[in-house]
């Protein structure tokens, strides 16, 4: 179905009636490049001189050209190794920043009465301190594993599995997405689902209203709304506060 375009750069796909955020309960964001402006592992492997080879695996796996992308992420993550945490750190001060909008939507559904999840094929190093800047109450990624010893430091390349699985991929963002309309005691279609990548896709399907982000052409063509100029707050043009 093709989408209709309701404002420069805004478009919906087919008819949506008029959408209130009252209607929704829930809503989901993926961090890299839809809340905030990078993508952290790109940025992280530029500290290691391989940020061109890193950059060329995450742009195939989030137009969908790569299906298996938990072997993408391991790729990536491998070629991170001996990259310090002091420079994740510079990544995050120097290079991080919430899209535009970002802090007036997460605002705007807050007092709302939505909550707010954070689903991301990142990692919790910059997942946690966006929710907690945000104050987004549930979150799911990747966790990056730390040498000790005479490394210590200094990333091993490798990630750290967790109690819900190893990897954070499509499938997972979908499984958090549902487990915690499960325990907010909502229906699925009581959730907005925004992101940017093939990995967001399998979440999406399931919410109630699905949003691109200044996307990449499979997921814009899937997405119920795409935003494709202006900051995340142009939601608010389609779902009224």
């Amino acid at each position: 179905m093709n989408h209709i375009s309701v404002a420069p750069g805004l478009a919906c796909r087919g008819f949506l009636p008029p959408l209130r955020l009252g209607d929704f309960k829930l809503i989901a964001f993926d961090m890299d490049s839809t809340l905030i402006n990078i993508e952290c592992v790109d940025e992280i492997a530029d500290a290691a001189g391989r940020k061109a080879e890193v950059s060329a695996i995450t742009e195939a796996a989030m137009r969908g050209e790569i299906t298996d992308y938990k072997e993408s992420l391991r790729q990536r993550v491998a070629l991170l190794r001996g990259v310090t945490v002091a420079h994740m750190e510079q990544v995050y001060t120097e290079r991080l920043r919430l899209n535009p909008g970002a802090e007036r939507l997460v605002s705007a559904c807050q007092a709302a009465g939505m909550r707010v999840l954070l689903v991301s094929g990142g990692f919790t190093f910059f997942t946690d301190r966006i929710c907690e800047l945000l104050g987004i109450e549930f979150a799911r990624s990747n966790v990056l594993e730390i040498e000790s010893g005479p490394n210590c430091g200094q990333l091993t390349g490798r990630m750290v599995d967790q109690p819900w699985g190893d990897i954070c991929d499509g499938a997972e963002k979908r499984t958090m997405l549902l487990q915690t309309c499960a325990q907010l005691g909502i229906d699925p279609k009581q959730a907005i689902a925004m992101g940017d990548g093939a990995n967001d896709l399998p979440m999406m399907g399931e919410a109630g209203l699905s949003v691109a982000y200044h996307a990449k052409p499979r997921v814009r063509e899937q997405a119920m709304v795409a935003i494709d100029t202006g900051g995340l707050d142009r939601l608010l043009e389609v779902v009224r506060p």
